[in-house]
């Protein structure tokens, strides 16, 4: 029988024991449940307070630490382990559809996420409650220093919350093969530069395009119909093809065909590299051709990407920061649209398009590869060395896997003298589409406008906005006075907005604006737009010409004239001026020289004085840099290309500036131009003039502006 003192003894080292292994662990699951569904709940509910953040990261680093020390646990057995993964597995669920629900607490789930002071209290405190003593603070290991050569790279928080939320995300890239090759007959022979050659050499007619499938009718979201031209390549990705050289002349829907070909091919992740100008546009066509699919865009470091998007569009420029994750990322299709962009292999970013398009290809299984472009082949054939290594059709010294196959089952060599027609036949085989405007004409309307949006320069684009802004609150303010002048005090927002008032305080704003050049007002507001928008506008004419020929460039003001002539001389690219003040032998000169000097790539036009009165049909590619306030206007500058004698469906590319006033006006310029296309056929429509424009413009921004300010009051009546 054991004494007392003994029993009290034994006692006291059972409960040391006890605390130095801490409380079992269903203890802390129990309080990472409850406290994952107090913030789940909270967010729900669109209350995501400093304090919320807190909790969710504790919990986050809480799961994080049991789930190791639960897998280093050797002492239980491995039923009960399992039980107790799969019940933090459920937590870290709800965290991840948490974190989805709110994307700014995506950055709390990162394994190197700044833990604030609040957070370390507050895990200190949940430990605490459950009777576990908290480790001391230990120093974070020193990291050793980037290399120069990827001291520019990073990694957005939302790849690794992507990472971190579902380990079924992560790539698998085990079923990937190595692509074989033959028996090699033409072992030994140089066949890259008879491949080259061989487009060079081609004789008259010889096809510059793949055999495609017939066009078949083909569902698309929203109603929207696409080109037989379309549809064939789509037919084609469908059909297994994956890799494309689509070379298609501009305005035929290179991006509407990628992007279904992608649909087709189900090859998702699906990485875009494109020119800056045009990133905005791809998301657009995103959402209109594949609105299932989700797509982000990589702006700077990535901090606002959305690393749970189907489609990824980086930009140029930014390619080289983001190369890493991109790699690992587990794409199984890439596109790289203005492709000519990578023609120098000695240039950073057509080597980091190629190291992507070589991992791509070494991890995933027959992969969908495009390059677009609208250069024509024959010209600078040495500049596709790139190109077509990013296929994967050639290394940088011999033809690789498949083209190399059909080279040997040809039975000729570069001795031969058919070789170079069946050489060429063998690479368009591989993915080569090329059509012209006129080759489909058919297909085409005989003038369309086509809509590109673009994101304006960071502090330019804020800048823009913040004067948006200030216009609207100062039509809310007349607004709101007026209707407390008629209604004894009575706001009128919570109550309905008083549409009649919005349309008065519109016609007085228009007043004001037109007498008065103090303050901000819509024309100063489309000036400053169309000055910002002027860069990007001539990036994207000049790369136009480059592909297509000869463009138009149309603007409004001087200023903005300017900034594109400037742009052009910068790159090398001979223009024409015609603008006001001209005398008419200077203008005719100009004229003439856009019409028949072939190195003349682009007119800059102003669409005022040039807008009527001269013949520009050597271009079937119109730049629209500013719009103008009626479709009046836009289409008499249009019809400068667009008349008799013009040869090819002309296409007028409208320059967007997105999430701006821009995109508002052209709606409404386009929703007009029904109604005068009415009248003009004799109904009894209203013609719309430039002020009626205006005016529903600011009709559209004071509405708008109350109908926020409608649902913040609403917000606020409910209290926290």
């Amino acid at each position: 029988m054991a004494r007392p003192g003994r029993r009290q003894a034994d006692g006291r080292r059972t409960a040391s024991r006890k605390q130095r292994r801490g409380p079992a662990p269903e203890d802390v699951i129990s309080v990472l449940a409850r406290a994952v569904r107090e913030v789940e709940a909270t967010v729900e509910r669109r209350r995501v307070t400093p304090a919320v953040r807190t909790k969710f990261q504790v919990v986050a680093l809480l799961l994080r630490e049991e789930n190791a020390r639960v897998r280093r646990e050797l002492t239980s057995s491995q039923t009960h382990r399992a039980e107790q993964l799969k019940r933090l597995d459920g937590i870290a669920t709800i965290l991840a559809k948490t974190a989805v629900r709110d994307p700014s607490l995506l950055a709390l789930l990162a394994e190197d996420a700044v833990v604030p002071a609040a957070a370390k209290s507050l895990k200190r405190d949940m430990l605490r409650a459950v009777g576990m003593e908290p480790a001391p603070e230990e120093t974070a290991p020193t990291e050793p220093a980037a290399s120069a050569g990827a001291e520019r790279r990073v990694v957005p928080r939302s790849v690794v919350s992507r990472q971190l939320a579902s380990p079924f995300l992560a790539p698998d890239f085990s079923s990937v093969r190595p692509s074989t090759v033959g028996p090699r007959r033409l072992a030994g022979w140089e066949l890259l530069n008879p491949l080259l050659n061989s487009f060079e050499r081609a004789e008259p007619g010889a096809p510059a395009c793949m055999a495609l499938p017939a066009p078949a009718p083909r569902r698309v979201p929203g109603n929207r119909e696409l080109m037989p031209h379309q549809v064939r390549l789509v037919a084609a990705a469908a059909a297994g093809h994956r890799t494309f050289l689509l070379a298609d002349e501009p305005g035929l829907g290179k991006t509407a065909q990628a992007l279904l070909a992608a649909e087709a091919a189900n090859a998702y992740p699906l990485l875009v590299v494109v020119p800056s100008v045009v990133k905005t546009n791809w998301v657009r066509e995103a959402g209109l051709w594949i609105p299932n699919r989700s797509a982000t865009v990589v702006q700077g470091n990535g901090d606002t990407v959305d690393g749970f998007a189907d489609i990824v569009v980086v930009n140029y420029e930014v390619l080289d920061r983001h190369v890493g994750w991109f790699g690992d990322f587990g794409f199984r299709g890439m596109v790289v649209d203005e492709a000519h962009f990578i023609k120098n292999k000695a240039s950073q970013r057509s080597q980091h398009v190629l190291e992507l398009s070589e991992r791509i290809r070494a991890r995933t299984p027959r992969p969908l590869l495009m390059a677009l472009t609208g250069t024509p082949l024959i010209n600078d054939i040495e500049d596709f060395r790139a190109i077509w290594q990013f296929l994967g059709w050639i290394d940088a010294t011999e033809p690789l896997g498949e083209l190399m196959n059909a080279l040997e089952k040809t039975g000729l060599t570069p001795a031969d003298p058919g070789f170079h027609s069946a050489a060429r036949k063998c690479v368009i085989d591989l993915g080569i589409v090329r059509r012209r405007k006129v080759d489909v004409a058919a297909d085409l309307p005989a003038r369309r406008t086509a809509d590109l949006p673009v994101e304006l320069d960071e502090k330019v684009g804020r800048s823009i906005r913040a004067a948006e802004r200030d216009l609207a609150n100062r039509l809310v303010s007349r607004y709101l006075t007026a209707l407390a002048n008629r209604r004894s005090g009575a706001d009128g927002v919570d109550g309905g907005i008083d549409h009649d008032l919005v349309r008065k305080v519109a016609t007085w704003e228009q007043k004001d604006a037109s007498t008065t050049k103090t303050g901000e007002n819509v024309f100063s507001m489309m000036r400053r737009i169309g000055q910002a928008k002027a860069g990007l506008a001539a990036d994207y004419a000049a790369q136009l010409a480059r592909s297509a020929g000869k463009v138009v460039f149309f603007a409004k003001h001087v200023d903005v004239m300017d900034v594109a002539e400037e742009a052009f001389a910068r790159q090398g690219i001979r223009y024409s001026s015609i603008r006001g003040g001209q005398t008419p032998g200077s203008r005719q000169k100009n004229i003439d020289a856009f019409v028949n000097d072939p190195e003349v790539a682009i007119a800059v036009c102003s669409l005022t004085a040039a807008g009527v009165g001269i013949n520009l049909q050597v271009a079937s590619n119109i730049v629209l840099a500013e719009l103008s306030w009626t479709d009046a206007e836009q289409t008499q500058a249009i019809d400068r290309s667009h008349r008799i004698g013009q040869t090819e469906p002309v296409t007028a590319w409208r320059i967007i500036a997105a999430r701006t006033i821009d995109s508002r006006i052209a709606e409404l310029i386009d929703s007009k131009a029904g109604l005068a296309a009415r009248a003009l056929d004799g109904s009894d429509e209203q013609m719309w003039s430039s002020a009626d424009v205006q005016h529903e413009a600011l009709v559209a921004l004071l509405t708008d502006a109350l109908s926020e300010l409608s649902q913040e009051r609403a917000a606020s009546q409910d209290g926290p």
